[in-house]
């Protein structure tokens, strides 16, 4: 009986060796691993930092860029209302025009008979003048 407790120990103190061997490699194996991702973790980092700086440079000449988008934004709209107030004005002197054409017409229109009355009074002075001025230019023509 005493040789089955030597084999069981010399079994059990082999599959010990065998299991801390089997550590050691993953245990190796791990710390590669651990080592590979630290070294990647590193370059992720300093990548990160790049990106960073890049996306703060990137932002200020955003906000530079928005700035100057509404500085000009600003002055167009005063272009704007400038054309817009002069848009204003020719309406406005368009009316004008209109309403004093307006009231020529209406007092052209109003004054229409009085104006043929004019005209028919200044025909017939104009014959008598133009008569009399015969006269006066040749005064034997009566004799």
């Amino acid at each position: 009986m005493i040789i089955i407790l030597y084999i069981a120990a010399l079994i059990f103190a082999l599959a010990f060796t065998a299991l801390v061997v089997y550590l050691i490699k993953v245990l190796k194996e791990t710390e590669r691993t651990m080592g590979s991702m630290a070294n990647t973790l590193e370059g992720l980092e300093t990548q990160m930092e790049g990106i960073t700086t890049e996306t703060t440079l990137l932002l200020n000449r955003t906000n530079q860029l928005a700035e100057d988008i509404n500085d000009k934004s600003q002055r167009l709209n005063t272009v704007v209302d400038s054309v817009k107030g002069i848009g204003d004005t020719v309406n406005s002197f368009n009316q004008s025009i209109r309403n004093v054409s307006s009231t020529i017409s209406h007092v052209a229109e109003k004054n229409k008979e009085e104006t043929a009355q004019v005209i028919k009074w200044g025909t017939v002075v104009m014959q008598l003048f133009n008569k009399r001025k015969g006269n006066n230019e040749n005064p034997y023509s009566n004799l």
